[in-house]
Parts: C-alpha cells; structure tokens; sequence
C-alpha cells in the first residue's frame, strides 16, 4: 500500500534516477496526476491517503511515462512528459 511518505518521498524526484525519466502519480481511480498538480494539492494527497479516501486525490504510484505521448494530467489538463515519445508528442 502507497503511504504518505512515500508519496512525500516521491515529490521530491519528478525524475527518475538514473536516467532522467519524467515520472507522474496515478489515482486511485486510475487517473494520471502531474507532479505540478501534486505539489498544488501536496495536503489534500495526504490526507486522502492517510484515510484511504476515493475522493480522486488518493495517491496509489508513481511511474514512468515512458512512451505515451498523449498521457495528460487529470486535474490540469496539461500533458506529461514522455521518456521517448516526445517525437510523436509533437504530432498530438
């Protein structure tokens, strides 16, 4: 189960190491999260988290984008990063 900390742990890194892979939360429905969104709602994440809320700000992960080039940020409507689909990103 993804903890608070964790998620703590996790804001501080948008990037995975080694590498520099861009990295995004996903939702407990599911739902990509930026880590711009993140940060704007850092104390409705935690506690959704300590309480196991569905209220749709319950962090379960954080990945990689490694190839999606349409993933896009549930809350702002911004898109996320790719690790190796920004060629294709620049056709969305």
């Amino acid at each position: 189960m993804y903890t608070s900390k964790e998620f703590i742990a996790d804001l501080e890194c948008p990037y995975a190491w080694p590498g520099g892979y861009p990295r995004f939360f996903i939702t407990s429905d599911c739902a990509p999260l930026s880590f711009a969104a993140a940060i704007a709602n850092k104390n409705q994440i935690i506690d959704a988290i300590n309480e196991q809320s569905n209220c749709g700000w319950r962090i379960i992960a954080c990945d990689i984008n490694w190839e999606d080039a349409a993933l896009f940020c549930d809350h702002t409507g911004k898109r996320i990063e790719s690790a190796y689909a920004e060629d294709e990103a620049q056709l969305v």
